[in-house]
C-alpha cells in the first residue's frame, strides 16, 4: 500500500476541496448508517453489548474503507490530473470586483421589479377588459 501523493504540489486547493466534501458526505452517510443501525438492529436476538459494538464497528469501518478509496481514487493521475487542470483554470478567471457584483444586483432587483409591475398592469387591464365585455365572469 502506497501513500505517495500523485503530482504533490499542483492542484492543492481543489483536491483538498474535493478530499473535504468527499469526506463530509461521507461521514454523513455513516452518521445516518450508524442511527439506522439502531432502530434495524433488535436487542431481542442480541445482547445490548453486542447491537452497540456493531452499530459503531460498521459505520467506522465502512468509513475507513472508503476513506482510502478516496485517497486512491484523487491520486489517480486520471483523476488527479483534471482536477490540476481544473484549478489552474479557475487561476485564469477574472473574477467580478463586489462592487461590480452590487451593482449588476441591483440591476437585476430593479428589472425585476419594474416587469413585475408592468405584468401587473397587463394583467389587471385583461382582466378588466374581459370582464367589461362579458367573456369573464369572476
Amino acid at each position: 500500500m502506497q501513500w505517495k501523493i500523485y503530482k504533490r504540489g499542483q492542484g492543492r486547493y481543489t483536491r483538498l476541496g474535493t478530499a473535504i466534501g468527499a469526506g463530509i458526505l461521507l461521514a454523513l452517510g455513516c452518521w445516518s448508517l450508524f442511527g439506522w443501525l439502531d432502530g434495524f438492529l433488535s436487542t431481542d436476538k442480541m445482547s445490548v453489548a453486542t447491537k452497540q459494538w456493531i452499530q459503531m464497528a460498521v459505520p467506522v469501518v465502512l468509513f475507513v474503507v472508503l476513506a482510502w478509496i478516496i485517497f486512491k481514487v484523487l491520486n489517480t493521475p486520471k483523476y488527479a490530473d483534471f482536477l490540476i487542470a481544473t484549478e489552474g483554470e479557475m487561476k485564469k478567471v477574472s473574477w467580478s470586483t463586489f462592487k461590480e457584483v452590487t451593482a449588476s444586483t441591483k440591476v437585476v432587483i430593479i428589472t425585476v421589479v419594474i416587469m413585475s409591475i408592468l405584468l401587473g398592469c397587463v394583467d389587471w387591464i385583461f382582466t378588466w377588459a374581459f370582464k367589461t365585455i362579458g367573456i369573464l365572469k369572476i
